[in-house]
């Protein structure tokens, strides 16, 4: 069964992709891979950007579409189940059992909560149990 995780951010006005960005470094000290699966071609953008800039003491390493690289981009989903998944689509993401750990991240502003309801409701029908980490 893969682990679902949900953060929603409750009172920060941190961004996304911010999250996304401080979320990667974190998980980049153990020996994991993270796919940032993104079909928005302007937030694949922002994502590509940031994880540049991210770090004052060097970039975040990643590609689009390059999927040797320890974290990668991607409107599309990896064929191997040993990525970490960030999910940035507007719906649940229906081939979660095929992924080691499924990551959502809610901002905190209502468009982005209605969605993120959503996810989450869509995820228990189909008998996954997020674990919830609010922020």
């Amino acid at each position: 069964m893969a682990k679902l995780s949900f953060y929603l951010f409750e009172t920060s006005p941190e961004r996304q992709v911010e999250s996304a960005c401080r979320l990667c470094r974190k998980i980049l000290r153990q020996p994991e891979r993270i796919w940032l699966w993104c079909g928005d071609a302007g937030l694949r953008q922002q994502l590509d950007e940031r994880l540049w800039s991210f770090d004052a003491a060097g970039f975040i390493p990643h590609g689009i579409d390059q999927q040797d690289a320890p974290v990668c981009i991607s409107a599309q989903l990896p064929d191997a189940a040993d990525w970490i998944v960030f999910n940035f689509n507007n719906q649940a993401l229906e081939q979660y059992a095929k992924f080691s750990h499924i990551i959502e991240i809610i901002e905190n502003n209502e468009p982005a909560k209605i969605i993120g309801r959503e996810k989450f409701k869509q995820y228990r029908r189909w008998g996954i149990e997020p674990q919830t980490f609010k922020l």
